[in-house]
């Protein structure tokens, strides 16, 4: 234990040097957006992804030893650190920690030790922040098929709703449906909390896995949905002081839960259809 304290400590210092600065800047930033508020849940579950996993990356690096590929991907991820800081860029300044992490593994335990942490460090991916013009590309086809789903849904349930672009009238209340709404953000994180499902469960079939992975995409679009849904209701039935204020942060709620119980309903009838599957396959 002792052992593994001198060795990481200076590891620990050099990074907290690099990104203490960085992570302030994130914190007092895009990171206190409503866009963008997923990147400190994302970073704190890799951290928790990092340190569950420790002991099982210890006991593997045992059976092999150090890489030297660990120098050039730690030596590009300082360049990346660099560039990024100076030119604050920061898909490239918050996305060279994951090669530090790559390049550190290697050097200091194994290729082992980084497929046991693979999981955690890809999942970082999800706090990169990415550059606004990919962002505002993906977005704005995201938030005209959300508004153009939920105007149908509503107007046939018996609303008196319509719709301009991304602008939904819903009795006299006019709401925009914004990247915080159905944004490729809430995809990303949708997308994230999908995954981390997939890392956590296990499960040992390739048929449930890939099933599920694929499906977190439409999941991710129809919990949009509903969340863009239940802010009409909410506004339409209590004002628009109610849809813009906690019950605003209410349907953010409604969000992540509607996608978990989707992620959750959709993997308990592939398991049905599996074991069904399975069953003929024996009786035939």
């Amino acid at each position: 234990m002792r052992k593994n304290i001198v060795t990481w400590l200076p590891v620990m210092l050099g990074l907290a040097v690099l990104y203490v600065p960085s992570l302030y800047d994130l914190f007092t930033g895009i990171w206190s957006s409503d866009e963008q508020m997923h990147g400190p849940i994302v970073l704190g579950i890799s951290l928790w992804l990092l340190q569950r996993n420790w002991a099982a990356m210890e006991a593997a690096s045992q059976s092999q030893p150090t890489s030297l590929w660990g120098w050039p991907i730690f030596i590009m991820g300082l360049l990346l650190y660099t560039l990024g800081r100076s030119q604050d860029i920061l898909m490239f300044e918050i996305g060279s920690v994951i090669w530090l992490l790559i390049g550190l593994a290697l050097l200091l335990r194994s290729s082992a030790a980084l497929k046991v942490q693979w999981f955690a460090l890809f999942f970082m991916l999800f706090m990169v922040p990415l550059p606004s013009a990919v962002v505002d590309a993906v977005t704005m086809p995201m938030k005209m098929a959300v508004s153009y789903v939920a105007e149908h849904v509503l107007f046939w349930a018996g609303y008196p709703i319509g719709r301009n672009g991304v602008i939904l009238q819903i009795g006299q209340y006019m709401l925009l449906v914004a990247d915080a709404c159905a944004g490729l953000h809430t995809l990303l994180t949708l997308e994230a909390l999908g995954l981390l499902y997939l890392n956590l469960v296990r499960r040992d079939s390739a048929f449930r896995n890939i099933g599920l992975a694929i499906l977190i995409v439409p999941i991710s679009f129809t919990a949009n949905v509903i969340r863009v849904m239940a802010l009409s209701l909410i506004t339409y039935h209590w004002g628009d002081a109610a849809g813009q204020g906690f019950l605003h942060g209410f349907a953010g709620m409604v969000l992540f839960l509607s996608a978990l119980m989707l992620i959750i309903g959709f993997d308990t009838a592939l398991h049905t259809f599996e074991h069904y599957r399975q069953r003929n396959t024996l009786n035939n």
